[in-house]
């Protein structure tokens, strides 16, 4: 899930009485357009074709190719709401009384069948359990950028909108096309496990970038360019590996990692360094965004989408926060 650092007002929303009209022609763009430059599509109607995420505090849009920051949050227009559960003062539903309305900007929705199937894709019951879900769309929806903001010697961003304020708005008007959920072979959650740590004084640290995106994109590349590769058929040696470059390990054999979790394109590994009082979590995935980039959609590769470390004492405490 992208957990946003930042604490500022919540998803603002105007009940007005200016209404859109359904002939404008939306604007086509990117995901990286729309974070690259947000006030150059403020208030217009675009049509944006990229993958959602939707789980606990998090319904926003990404592209792996890049960079996830700043985020663009979404919400249904028309009377829907999308159920989702975040940071402050919003509160979970289905529905609103009245159309959905933006800084006085009346934004409708089409419920045909390309956003009823959308909407079921990405609510519970999730493919990955408790883990939310990826989708890939093209949508249409009204651009807000919400406004400019900076804390203490941070980047300036876009705002406002979100779990904490955190992200330019997009308001859902139609769904043109989703892509089916229908592979047991990939990995469509939208978060990752993390070690579960019960007693006082433990805690983990991450050995992998909050978004993966690139490095995952990477390794299919370099997967798709090697003949009978292990990071199609061998998720165990891929944890290894990673755990051999990362910790610098000069041995021949590879890491005996322990599975401890297995679910649709997902595993859970483990291993404890002999004679070390941490242990190391490798989650490796085949994410489902991954097949779209993939040079044979069937052949997706293995990858690690997180790690940690973890262990008892004030040295390794939590960095970041699902």
């Amino acid at each position: 899930m992208r957990t946003s650092w930042i604490a500022s007002s919540a998803l603002f929303l105007f009940f007005g009485s200016s209404a859109l009209s359904f002939c404008e022609e939306p604007q086509k763009v990117s995901v990286c357009q729309l974070q690259k430059d947000p006030p150059a599509y403020n208030h217009k109607l675009v049509e944006v074709e990229a993958f959602v995420s939707h789980d606990f505090e998090d319904f926003t849009l990404f592209d792996p190719s890049c960079r996830s920051w700043p985020a663009v949050w979404l919400e249904y227009g028309g009377t829907s709401k999308s159920d989702t559960m975040y940071c402050c003062g919003a509160t979970a539903g289905k529905a609103r009384p009245q159309v959905l309305t933006v800084e006085d900007i009346q934004v409708p929705l089409v419920e045909n069948d390309q956003f009823k199937q959308f909407d079921k894709e990405i609510q519970p019951p999730f493919r990955s359990e408790k883990f939310g879900s990826v989708v890939k769309a093209d949508l249409i929806g009204r651009f807000f950028a919400g406004r400019k903001e900076q804390f203490g010697k941070g980047e300036p961003f876009w705002g406002g909108y979100g779990h904490m304020g955190c992200c330019s708005l997009l308001a859902i008007q139609e769904i043109r096309s989703v892509s089916p959920q229908d592979r047991d072979d990939l990995d469509f959650g939208a978060s990752y496990d993390q070690p579960e740590m019960n007693r006082t004084g433990c805690g983990f640290s991450f050995l992998t970038p909050i978004e993966p995106g690139s490095i995952a994109l990477e390794a299919q590349k370099q997967a798709d360019g090697k003949d009978g590769s292990g990071s199609f058929e061998s998720p165990e040696r891929v944890a290894s590996e990673f755990l051999k470059a990362k910790l610098k390990l000069d041995a021949p054999e590879p890491v005996n990692v322990k599975e401890t979790r297995s679910t649709k394109g997902r595993i859970v590994y483990q291993w404890r360094q002999p004679r070390g009082s941490e242990t190391y979590m490798v989650v490796v995935s085949r994410p489902s965004w991954l097949s779209f980039y993939a040079s044979d959609p069937k052949r997706v590769a293995w990858v690690v989408t997180a790690a940690y470390v973890s262990s008892c004492g004030s040295s390794k405490q939590v960095t970041r926060i699902r």
